[in-house]
């Protein structure tokens, strides 16, 4: 199973996000059954992760500093079983570069039982980097466990 996660730069929100999803992974013991990527819908690709997620991310125990950015590719999409967006504007680029994965294509909220779109701390403080950070930990606990319980349930049809 590959999970993708998207947002505009790919140096911030996904960043952080592939991050902690790896990090959740791992302290669940799934590491090596789930890999985890992340793209940008309007990134220069290969650069680095902003200096305040890599900040946060390193006060978390997580090591961002060689994250890359990597643009979204219709190639990328259609090779995850799941995408999950930071924002519903982000689920509709990634449908429009490839309809047929609309099934495996949510925004990470509505994914984690509700919530609301993953705001962009992009130019804003620390803070707000921890407040973001705060909620994506959140977002994606929730994930897992709705992706546990769907392997789980597949499993037992």
């Amino acid at each position: 199973m590959k999970i993708l996660f998207v947002c505009t730069g790919n140096t911030c929100r996904s960043s952080m996000a592939e991050a902690l999803a790896k990090h959740e992974l791992y302290r669940r013991g799934l590491s090596g059954r789930v890999e985890v990527l992340s793209a940008g819908t309007l990134t220069i690709t290969g650069q680095p992760a902003s200096n305040h997620a890599v900040a946060v991310m390193r006060e978390m125990g997580i090591d961002l500093n060689g994250h890359r950015s990597t643009m979204l590719s219709r190639e990328l999409i259609e090779s995850a079983g799941l995408v999950l967006t930071m924002t519903a504007r982000h689920r509709m680029e990634a449908l429009s570069l490839c309809p047929e994965a609309e099934s495996r294509i949510h925004t990470l909220a509505v994914y984690a039982g509700g919530g609301a779109d993953v705001p962009d701390p992009f130019g804003g403080g620390l803070e707000i980097y921890h407040r973001c950070a705060d909620y994506l930990k959140r977002m994606i606990a929730l994930a897992v466990d709705r992706l546990l319980r769907e392997e789980l349930q597949d499993f037992r049809s």
